[in-house]
């Protein structure tokens, strides 16, 4: 994992980070991605329902782009208003909390929107940063205890 930090003029606090954690996939995670899909087209197929065999096959190809990229590193920054990622800032108004994971040696902040159906936002930082940066989203948000919800241990279970 790649980080780099750095300070803004204005005093916040910026960082670099890739945007996610590159888990490696051998050939067989592959091959059994393949044969997963090829068993839901054929019920498709058999059912005649053809809207959902475009849906596996789309999804396939998906998940198939989506493994072979490898991770952008994104740039963080804490601001006034919010946290930038990117050139997408989010408000700290839109979350009601944050904690902070160990994802297998890599630290992240995940924060949990105010909407119910809004997904969780990971950003991850250097450890050597950490305290200064769990410290300026102490202050802003406050903190609790996150544990995996049922869709990210589907995802780490798969290693996507």
């Amino acid at each position: 994992m790649c980080y780099n930090v750095l300070m803004d003029k204005s005093k916040d606090i910026a960082w670099e980070a890739q945007e996610y954690i590159p888990h490696d996939k051998n050939i067989g995670w592959y091959v059994a991605l393949v044969i997963v899909g090829l068993g839901f087209s054929a019920l498709g197929v058999f059912m005649r329902w053809w809207s959902f065999v475009a849906l596996i096959v789309v999804s396939v190809l998906a998940l198939i782009v989506y493994s072979v990229r490898p991770p952008r590193m994104v740039k963080y920054a804490l601001v006034g208003k919010g946290l930038k990622e990117g050139g997408k800032l989010h408000n700290f108004e839109n979350f009601k909390n944050f904690g902070v994971i160990n994802d297998g040696g890599h630290f992240a902040i995940v924060l949990t929107p105010r909407k119910r159906f809004s997904p969780r936002v990971w950003v991850y930082f250097p450890e050597a940063q950490g305290e200064q940066i769990v410290d300026a989203f102490g202050a802003r948000l406050m903190m609790e205890d996150v544990k995996l919800d049922f869709l990210d241990k589907i995802v780490r279970t798969l290693r996507i």
